[in-house]
């Protein structure tokens, strides 16, 4: 089981955190976040449902906008403008 991190295309990037619970996706998200620039899109795929909640305050507390969330089949994608 590996994070896998890729960029889709310029300024878009995608990040799947399937498989790990938390505290793990709230950290490689930020992780990533951190690596990205201002302004582009970090695509967020987990499956931990508790990880909804402390990723959606970490965003917050940083100033990242959560522009969509997205269940499908027992995943959870979360579209994230980085701010800062």
């Amino acid at each position: 089981m590996a994070v896998k991190f890729d960029k889709k295309r310029e300024g878009v990037y995608s990040l799947d955190c399937t498989g790990y619970v938390c505290p793990h996706p709230q950290i490689y998200t930020k992780k990533m976040l951190e690596k990205i620039k201002k302004g582009d899109i970090l695509e967020v795929t987990f499956d931990n449902p508790s990880s909804s909640e402390s990723i959606s305050a970490m965003c917050n507390a940083i100033g990242n906008e959560i522009i969509e969330k997205k269940a499908d089949g027992g995943k959870f994608i979360y579209t994230i403008r980085k701010a800062a």
